[in-house]
């Protein structure tokens, strides 16, 4: 696991979000164990206290959960999950909607270009839907 820390983000918040992109990805599975606190500092060469933050954190939001002395396992709560990647879309919809708003660009052009270019990515065309 790797995680390309700024310097502007607490540590922890981003080992939040790395976690939330990595479930809304897919790479991580509802019920999937997840690194001891200690294992997750030394992969990610953290503070043990760092990543003891961000797993409370993750525990509050209902991202993982720990049951007993058991390892920190994801979430198998399907709201939980649906919810990490609404958050993750508004979050890019925002930030490309302030882009777009400074430029004045019209809602229609705006759709069109995503649309082209969105099929341009993923290489698919409207023939092929």
């Amino acid at each position: 696991m790797t995680v390309k820390f700024n310097n502007r983000d607490p540590v922890y918040v981003q080992v939040i979000r790395h976690f939330k992109e990595q479930i809304a990805k897919g790479f991580f599975e509802p019920g999937q164990e997840v690194p001891s606190r200690r294992e997750l500092a030394n992969q990610l060469k953290i503070n043990p206290n760092t990543a003891q933050r961000a797993y409370k954190e993750m525990e509050e939001q209902g991202l993982i959960f720990t049951e007993g002395n058991m390892p920190s396992c994801i979430t198998k709560d399907e709201a939980v999950l649906k919810s990490v990647r609404e958050e993750l879309i508004i979050e890019a919809v925002d930030l490309f909607l302030g882009s777009i708003k400074a430029i004045n660009v019209p809602l229609s052009e705006v759709l069109n270009l995503v649309e082209k270019k969105y099929e341009a990515e993923s290489g698919e065309t409207e023939e092929s839907i």
